[in-house]
């Protein structure tokens, strides 16, 4: 492939028209494969001199600036790399594993700095592992488009605060989010009264039933001490809802609940916790927590106990579920995607490119080139 001799080409910096060919570089970049063969195109490409931007090389139209891939080659890895591992596509493609995140990463980094995100206003957080010990990244979704919009490294304050300033220069504005639902962290809880200030908080349902089961479970472990041969390989059964139990799950908890155990009266206790949730009427909803708690203290049972101080603690988080109905379901279904294909992928190298995937996962992002 080559130009007809007197061409004149535009600076590809700032377009400017009918600059004469300085020299030339021959490139070449892998193409689409041709049935079982690898295909490549190869074309002298001209460099012009720009008063402004001195010389450059031209840009080519089957091809991104300093790619060794076409674009017709990086759509097809774009397309692929949602499917599969990225190990996994560079051996079927006869790739370096590095070169293949080059692309995700430039297609994936362009897309999340083209989001739109005027019309965010109700907002999801959750923290997710990036890999084993004590790696996390902070996912922000915008609940009512349903997707991811932002993650960062970390699960503190400071998170907030860099979705924040993301939201700020993407055309929204923090100062716009009425709603955030979270978990009951002190650290999520500072950054986001410090960096959305006129967003109202509703502790997410399924966080806050989490710290109650771990309560029950506590009162069986410390009960079992005393009581192995009933309580003995039941642990699964007080966590799970009544109708998710197994036949044989549920005729061993009927007999149980027949006996005197600490047990018995915990899990009692959170069964009727869960009612505060499907209440219609918040003022009737608020009361019958109130009157749950006193249950709860005249049980003496101390696990259930400090439960209900965290509920009073953050009463008003607790509450406002009932206004505002919202919560980190659709973070937790995020969140089991992209730990599936952490799975699949057995892991990723580094933060950056577990992001890059959270995002193509999770994020509806238009990510790849364009193809005219």
């Amino acid at each position: 492939m080559d130009f007809p001799r007197g061409a004149t080409f535009c600076c590809p910096e700032c377009d400017r028209a009918g600059l004469k060919v300085h020299d030339t570089e021959e490139k070449t970049w892998r193409h689409l494969d041709f049935f079982q063969h690898q295909a490549y195109l190869t074309a002298r490409v001209a460099r012009v001199v720009c008063p402004e931007h001195k010389v450059r090389l031209v840009a080519v139209p089957w091809a991104g600036p300093r790619s060794g891939f076409t674009l017709l080659f990086e759509a097809l890895v774009m397309a692929m790399v949602r499917e599969m591992p990225v190990a996994t596509l560079a051996g079927l493609i006869g790739e370096s594993d590095m070169r293949v995140w080059r692309v995700v990463h430039h297609y994936v980094d362009k897309a999340v700095d083209a989001q739109d995100l005027s019309g965010v206003q109700r907002v999801g957080l959750d923290e997710t592992s990036s890999r084993r010990g004590h790696d996390y990244v902070t996912v922000f979704a915008d609940l009512d488009q349903r997707r991811g919009v932002f993650v960062v490294e970390g699960r503190d304050h400071e998170t907030v605060s860099a979705f924040s300033l993301f939201l700020d220069t993407h055309g929204g504005s923090s100062d716009q989010v009425k709603e955030v639902s979270q978990d009951m962290s002190e650290a999520f809880l500072k950054g986001t009264l410090a960096h959305l200030p006129n967003a109202e908080i509703t502790f997410d349902r399924y966080h806050v039933k989490s710290h109650l089961s771990k309560a029950v479970d506590e009162v069986r472990r410390e009960e079992a001490k005393h009581h192995k041969d009933l309580l003995r390989n039941t642990r699964y059964m007080w966590l799970k809802r009544p109708k998710n139990l197994t036949d044989r799950q549920r005729d061993l908890l009927d007999e149980l609940l027949t006996q005197p155990l600490e047990t018995v009266r915990a899990y009692t206790l959170a069964q009727q916790f869960d009612s505060f949730y499907e209440l219609d009427d918040p003022d009737t909803a608020e009361e019958y927590l109130r009157r749950w708690i006193v249950e709860v203290d005249a049980s003496g049972l101390e696990p259930l106990k400090r439960f209900a101080r965290m509920l009073e603690d953050h009463w008003l988080g607790v509450i406002r579920w009932h206004h505002s109905k919202v919560s980190n379901g659709l973070l937790e279904g995020l969140n089991s995607l992209i730990q599936a294909a952490k799975r699949r992928a057995r892991g990723y190298r580094s933060n950056r490119n577990f992001i890059a995937m959270t995002y193509l996962i999770v994020g509806k992002l238009n990510a790849g080139p364009v193809i005219a």
